[in-house]
């Protein structure tokens, strides 16, 4: 029997399940009255606990197994296209070249070289290692030839190998680092990268750790000088990006997800630059691998450490102090990573003297990451990985003590074989945890507020390298989710509250759900310069009983040698919505998609160009079109809510714009220079008298510098500058005063003018750093100068207007940080 015949049985098989009777399907919701209300005028923690009351309350006994089917169907459907396309009309394969396989890795540390490329020279064929290092090249034509490897950073190797008509070989190869790459890097076509991405940004992690911001390298920091990557302002690391607000990218790290990705203040990311190896941004038009958000995509990979001897890093700052230690395990073959970060301004704040009239807050924060890598066997890889992190601001004055955390705690497993040359499969299974809160004293009174979502993931994915114009890639992920929020405001503090309790001022509402995803990927090469993809997502969220279709394409045609033109295509959906007030928070609460609001949802639309002008400098050219449905903007006024509807208000929107991008990533100068020019309108119907009205996060112009110069073995320089126009905010017409009948008391309140309408002056900074490369007590050594805000333009974080002086009206504005220089010491061992 064929393959092909297989794959008709299996697509019959699951048609024909469709046929039983035996499914039941049991709804049993429970209505609740509208419970607590109060005469606050604003959004607040009741509002949040009333929703989750509500949700929690609703269960659902036994769901239907037709989605599950429906996605196994798909994963069928594919592999059933797949084998038409590679068999003859007979079902027998077709008769193909020889196929070279294998790992690339660094020949130092033994780190995977993720995107490192493999040539056979005198042919068209090759190929780039995936997230795994893992490479195929295959209908290589018999013969003798030079297999040429490279990846930026590295020396190129080449080996003369022999290949026999449909022969199958194995072979890794190992790179070694330069300091100063000069040499010309072989570039292999589109076919041998396979999965056609559009809007990806593929900088090395060396060159963004260079990038540092306050004396510390921090990954977001550095991609926030990208075009099309927009901030809140100077002092935060959330990304936003192509008119997406944060909780709309997926931040993944080694499969995870991370759901806030910055410590309590914004400066810095929760990211280690000691233990990243590889990053991936992918602003828009990203594959059916990725889904679950609407706007971009950023996949973070930690270091597995050094497979062949021991090493370890310390860096003194005057912020915050690093260490990492990496080497080969004991038990063999295998290697660990360990990392760690810490801030030391509660310790400093500690030795200061104690003013009781204006106290300084204590604030500290920590991040720690691990991996252990064992490899199993020639085809078997095990990874076991973990990262947390985690901040706490405490403040005590008279009368008051009052302390605010936030947590993330992540963990993954994931199994990597090889069934055969050509088939690749990974498996991820993890946890994810995010905790926010706050809790204290107030005359001796206490309060405690918490939000806490959790997630457990397992992930499959398998990879079909079919031919050498072929791929293929399915997957299936499911989650359960796990929402809770407890507050107690009984004026004690009390260890365990029981799940469901709503008594007394105590409340513990936990929310439970599920979602399914499974999606299906082929890549074709039409011709050796055009090649199409297709795939398909699909969702199913439990708690509201939705199903979701999420299409996805692309094309690519390379027009000449160094140019290419691609295009791509996709609709995206989001479940998990955060609610976050407009200006400043503290307390950001994620909540899941019930029946009562209609997931959010996205269209991209993405036309890139993509040329290399001259050896070395790359110029990319996007311009991008994003409609958005069922978009979120929070209710600040309301004071009751029993569902997530109650919360939000649901509108629609838009984003467009074009980036342009040039690049240079081998020589004593590297950097880039990039400008993005966009829009973002958004329209909801209780929302600025239901007018269309542009974001607060359209920036308009947007540009960026960077530059890096090694002017010796010993020292090199650094310099990066961004230009924004101005944050939108919304301004005030007038005010008024609200008394009581005896016209005594009462207050003033602001009169609004229309939502986000006007703009605050443009951003710009400048930011130097110089970096010493010596040896202290034999050991390499590292002295960084850093100067943050070199002019010290304190641009303006937000605007907001003083009602409480009497009749007169001040406009003041918060600002951000003035110039820092920094020194930190950084020693290898």
């Amino acid at each position: 029997m064929s393959f092909r015949t297989l794959c008709k049985r299996v697509y019959l098989y699951f048609i024909n399940l469709e046929k039983t009777d035996d499914e039941t399907i049991t709804d049993a919701t429970a209505m609740v009255p509208s419970g607590l209300s109060g005469s606050m005028g604003s959004f607040n923690s009741i509002t949040l606990l009333q929703m989750f009351k509500s949700i929690a309350l609703k269960a659902i006994v036994i769901r239907s197994g037709f989605r599950f089917q429906l996605l196994l169907l798909l994963t069928g459907l594919i592999f059933v296209v797949s084998s038409s396309l590679y068999a003859d009309e007979e079902g027998s394969p077709r008769l193909a070249g020889a196929t070279l396989s294998g790992y690339i890795s660094d020949g130092k540390d033994g780190e995977e070289l993720i995107g490192s490329t493999v040539a056979v020279l005198g042919t068209k064929v090759g190929a780039a290692a995936n997230a795994s290092g893992y490479y195929v090249v295959k209908n290589i034509p018999a013969g003798t030839y030079i297999v040429r490897v490279t990846s930026i950073g590295y020396e190129p190797l080449e080996v003369e190998m022999t290949f026999a008509e449909g022969e199958s070989k194995r072979r890794n190869f190992e790179l070694n680092q330069v300091s100063v790459e000069t040499e010309e890097v072989t570039v292999i076509g589109e076919q041998g990268r396979r999965e056609i991405t559009v809007s990806k940004v593929e900088i090395p992690v060396k060159q963004l750790a260079q990038l540092r911001i306050g004396g510390e390298p921090d990954v977001f920091r550095a991609l926030q000088f990208l075009p099309g990557v927009l901030t809140s302002s100077q002092i935060s690391s959330g990304l936003y990006i192509r008119g997406g607000s944060p909780d709309q990218n997926l931040v993944l790290v080694d499969g995870s997800t991370v759901y806030n990705p910055s410590h309590l203040l914004g400066f810095f990311s929760t990211f280690n630059p000691d233990a990243i190896k590889d990053v991936d941004l992918i602003k828009g038009a990203y594959p059916a691998e990725y889904g679950g958000r609407l706007s971009a995509v950023l996949d973070l990979r930690q270091k597995d450490g050094n497979a062949n001897d021991f090493e370890g890093t310390a860096s003194l700052g005057l912020v915050s102090s690093r260490l990492s230690l990496q080497g080969p395990t004991p038990f063999g073959n295998g290697s660990y990573f360990i990392g760690g970060r810490r801030t030391y301004l509660d310790l400093i704040t500690g030795l200061l003297p104690e003013d009781p009239e204006e106290p300084f807050p204590d604030f500290a924060f920590y991040d720690v990451n691990a991996k252990i890598t064992q490899t199993l066997s020639a085809n078997d890889v095990l990874q076991v990985s973990g990262f947390r992190s985690a901040d706490d601001l405490g403040l005590e004055a008279s009368g008051l003590e009052f302390n605010l955390g936030i947590s993330n705690l992540v963990g993954s497993v994931r199994w990597t074989h090889t069934f055969a040359d050509d088939l690749f499969f990974v498996l991820n299974a993890g946890g994810s945890r995010y905790r926010s809160g706050f809790d204290g004293r107030n005359s001796g009174f206490f309060f405690e507020v918490r939000n806490i979502i959790t997630d457990y993931t397992a992930k499959s994915k398998l990879e079909w390298y079919v031919s050498d114009k072929l791929t293929v890639k399915t997957g299936l992920d499911g989650t359960d989710y796990r929402f809770n929020y407890f507050q107690n405001f009984s004026g004690d503090s009390v260890d365990v509250v029981d799940e469901g309790t709503n008594e007394d001022g105590q409340m513990n509402l936990l929310v439970n759900d599920w979602t399914l995803a499974g999606y299906g990927q082929a890549n074709y090469f039409l011709t050796d310069d055009l090649s199409v993809q297709g795939g398909l997502r699909v969702y199913y969220f439990d708690l509201s009983e939705t199903v979701t279709y999420d299409p996805r394409g692309a094309i690519r045609w390379q027009m000449v040698p160094n140019v290419a033109l691609k295009a791509g295509w996709g609709i995206y959906h989001q479940y998990l919505r955060l609610a976050t007030q407009p200006d400043f928070t503290f307390f950001d609460t994620w909540m899941p998609t019930d029946s009562t609001v209609v997931p959010a949802k996205a269209v991209h639309y993405v036309l890139s160009a993509e040329s290399e002008i001259t050896s070395g400098i790359n110029l990319n050219v996007d311009l991008y079109y994003k409609d958005l449905e069922n978009i979120s903007e929070l209710n600040t006024t309301v004071t009751e809510a029993e569902n997530v509807a109650d919360i939000f208000y649901s509108g629609e929107g838009e984003a467009y714009g074009a980036e342009i991008f040039l690049q240079k990533k081998r020589g004593r100068l590297v950097g880039w220079l990039g400008y993005a020019l966009g829009w973002i309108n958004a329209r909801f119907d209780s929302v600025n008298g239901g007018e269309t009205f542009r974001h607060k996060y359209d920036r308009r112009h947007d540009l960026k510098v960077v530059a890096q110069y090694q002017l010796s073995d010993r020292w090199d320089v650094g310099a990066s500058f961004t230009f924004q126009s101005g944050q939108s905010y919304t301004g005030a017409t007038s005010r008024f005063r609200t008394t009581l009948p005896d016209g005594t008391g009462g207050y003033d309140l602001v009169v609004p003018s229309q939502r986000f309408g006007l703009r605050l002056p443009p951003s710009h900074q400048l930011n130097l750093n110089v970096n010493y490369n010596s040896t202290l007590f034999g050991l390499p050594m590292r002295l960084l100068l850093d100067i943050y805000n070199v002019y010290s333009r304190r641009d303006i974080w937000f605007r907001f207007y003083d009602v409480d002086d009497g009749d007169q009206t001040e406009v003041n504005d918060v600002r951000v940080l003035p110039i820092i220089p920094t020194v930190a010491l950084e020693v290898k061992f």
